[in-house]
């Protein structure tokens, strides 16, 4: 049995919940399926507390971003959504515009946001990066609708906007959001990459927050 956080046990969690859906079991009922599978694979296999390497610090994870800024190290910065729980299971009708996000403890000196969502099981594929978020926002309600100010990045496809994924079928996917408080504007235009977002944002990072999405077919 693979150890609980990794990738192999949420494809073995993933299949267990199709085998739910499929059976038309009490599971299914209001959407519990993926808990119940989560649950039954614990009982072999309990979760071990250890550091999550999906949630270090700075743009892409690495522990040295964005300590030139601010006071010293970026600061941690509460990032949810209202369509999934941490390291949950993604719902297919928040994969196709990208789901709701909302975060608080903003630092006060942070004037910027901008976020990223990359897929950790595709090499770090950029699904969707949008900056210019104002500082005083506190969510957005998908990746289509952005706040006035801010602009949407380009995906690692060449695309503008959200790229909603598609892992293989029977697979399941970990989408890494990213969330970055600047100390100023980085003043970047629709279509910026990932790569020109993390070197604008260098050495100007005070906060941050990382949230985890399974997304399957």
């Amino acid at each position: 049995m693979p150890n609980p956080g990794s990738h192999a046990y949420d494809v073995q969690r993933t299949r267990l919940r199709a085998q739910y859906d499929q059976d038309g079991t009490q599971h299914t009922n209001d959407g519990k399926a993926d808990a119940a599978a989560n649950a039954e694979l614990q009982r072999e296999n309990p979760p071990v507390t250890l550091g999550d390497p999906d949630r270090a610090a700075g743009p892409r994870g690495g522990a040295d971003a964005g300590t030139d800024g601010g006071d010293g190290d970026p600061r941690s910065i509460v990032l949810r959504s209202t369509a999934f729980v941490d390291h949950g299971l993604v719902p297919a009708e928040s994969v196709g515009d990208g789901p709701a996000l909302q975060w608080t403890d903003v630092p006060d000196d942070a004037v910027e946001l901008a976020v990223l969502c990359e897929d950790r099981d595709a090499g770090d594929a950029v699904h969707w990066l949008a900056a210019g978020i104002p500082s005083t926002e506190s969510g957005i309600p998908s990746a289509a609708d952005l706040p006035a100010g801010a602009v949407a990045g380009r995906a690692d496809d060449g695309a503008v906007g959200w790229r909603a994924p598609e892992p293989p079928v029977g697979d399941s996917h970990r989408m890494i959001f990213r969330l970055l408080a600047l100390d100023q504007r980085l003043g970047l235009e629709e279509g910026v990459s990932a790569e020109e977002l993390r070197a604008a944002a260098e050495g100007h990072v005070v906060g941050h927050g990382t949230l985890v999405g399974l997304v399957a077919r």
